[in-house]
């Protein structure tokens, strides 16, 4: 691979650029994960509550 002249500036300018938008779907990524859960959590105390056992998995060694 061959290293471009670039401007440090401009390389700066794109790396920062990257993060932003790297954060923002980060972001956006942990509300879904919170949205899921939250259907989940929903999902599982109506089971409880029709009288479903539900089983906890133990986590893999």
């Amino acid at each position: 691979m061959t290293e471009q002249n670039i401007p440090k500036e401009e390389e700066i300018g794109y790396h920062k650029g990257s993060l932003n938008t790297l954060v923002g779907e980060r972001n956006e990524l942990f509300k879904m994960i919170q949205n899921v859960e939250a259907f989940m959590q929903m999902h599982m105390k109506k089971l409880e509550e029709l009288g479903v056992k539900l089983q906890t998995e133990e986590p893999k060694k």
